[in-house]
């Protein structure tokens, strides 16, 4: 049997839009201040039998977008969720060096893997008005665009003019890292040479109902910077965030060609599917998607450094994800979770963690979990960073992600 061929992929460029920063020095800045971007939402009072008023809105991008770039014409096929991603896709082909190359852009070899939850809602509102109110006012030409589940790869991809394969991954809480993940794939086995990847979130009341029905999102409507509280035993739910995250994955030797910084390589992917419960995260399985992940990388547990924990502050999220971890790693891992500051971006949380665990594992500093006092005793016994955050001299770390439908993400990223 012919042995298969697979190539090396890395990270050449890095970019998002989140609610602490669009940028690396203010991102890392509110990090290290231990500053949570949760606010109290006076328009979500509107909605009787919403519990929760607690969101976290993305920190203001529309203000540094080119306006030339960023014209009516370009931008009337997206809701605020494709505007996110294209900015953030934009600003990562930037740092990748890569945004004026237009022979490669469009010449079959770049692709796109990027998803979302959902489309915009607004968009999703209007075809929700036409079945109840029997009108199609508010329908046009670019609603169905703004409101399909494949709205952010599509723009990215009309948006840059790229013909490679488009691969969409609408999987709710993994859906940033499943772009990232395959189009890790894609690259590692031929496919593509370069792919921009990750995923996005618009803020909305809707999905914050989503787990209030759950009886899962925080209620600290008077206390916002005091939640979300993963891994904590007085933690009360989730809070929802917003956000775009991009990765730009190449192929090594076609990025040392061209004399590209390398920030990482992707050295692992693991997914799988619990395949018993739609919303009851089961331990096992996840555990499992992280042995797979560093089978991929070919690498021990011991050689990984720091776990980017999921950690959305929903006991049976925490607990399980927890158990999990110790189970592959014992209890000496270092970990933490960046929910605590932007509150569940959802779609875009993969994406933004990798980035973020990227940049950290560059500079040997960790953030702690914020709003972490008393670890729960029913999550295992792991080390979890709290405090003013960790240095720590690692050179492979590990990024997971845990969705609805039992779906169980896990990347491996490795310094250069």
């Amino acid at each position: 049997m012919a042995t298969l061929q697979t190539r090396r992929v890395v990270v050449t460029g890095m970019a998002g839009i989140s609610p602490i920063g669009c940028d690396w020095d203010t991102i890392e800045r509110n990090l290290r201040a231990g500053r949570n971007a949760v606010r109290y939402l006076p328009g979500w009072e509107a909605y009787d039998g919403l519990n929760t008023r607690l969101g976290a809105p993305a920190a203001d991008f529309e203000s540094a977008l080119p306006h030339d770039l960023y014209n009516r014409k370009r931008t009337r096929s997206m809701g605020r969720i494709a505007l996110m991603a294209c900015r953030a896709s934009e600003l990562a082909l930037l740092d990748a060096g890569l945004i004026e190359n237009r022979a490669l852009l469009t010449g079959g070899r770049v692709g796109v893997s990027y998803g979302s939850s959902a489309g915009s809602p607004p968009a999703i509102g209007d075809f929700g008005r036409m079945i109840y109110e029997k009108t199609t006012e508010g329908v046009n030409a670019n609603s169905y665009i703004k409101m399909m589940s494949h709205t952010t790869p599509v723009n990215i991809a009309v948006f840059f003019g790229l013909a490679g394969r488009v691969i969409t991954t609408s999987s709710a809480c993994t859906s940033g890292s499943q772009g990232i993940g395959y189009a890790f794939e894609a690259i590692k086995y031929g496919h593509a040479d370069v792919m921009i990847a990750g995923g996005a979130e618009e803020l909305c009341a809707t999905e914050a109902a989503v787990f209030d029905t759950l009886f899962a999102t925080s209620t600290r409507n008077d206390s916002p910077s005091l939640t979300p509280r993963p891994y904590d035993a007085n933690r009360d739910g989730l809070v929802i965030g917003e956000g775009a995250g991009t990765l730009i994955l190449e192929e090594y030797e076609h990025a040392l060609a061209r004399g590209a910084v390398i920030h990482a390589e992707l050295v692992g992917f693991g997914t799988n599917c619990d395949g018993t419960h739609v919303t009851q995260p089961q331990s096992a399985t996840m555990a499992q998607a992280m042995h797979l992940a560093l089978a991929d990388a070919g690498l021990p547990a011991t050689a990984v450094g720091y776990v980017n924990g999921h950690g959305t502050a929903t006991e049976q999220g925490d607990i399980a994800e927890t158990q999990a971890t110790h189970a592959v790693f014992g209890a000496a891992i270092p970990i933490s979770s960046f929910k605590s500051y932007v509150g569940h971006t959802l779609g875009a949380c993969g994406a933004l963690e990798a980035w973020w665990t990227i940049e950290m594992m560059k500079r040997g500093w960790f953030a702690p979990t914020i709003n972490l006092d008393t670890v729960d005793p029913r999550c295992a016994p792991l080390d979890y960073i709290r405090g003013s955050g960790r240095s720590l001299d690692c050179d492979v770390v590990m990024s997971n992600n845990f969705a609805f439908g039992g779906i169980n993400t896990s990347l491996v990223f490795k310094k250069p």
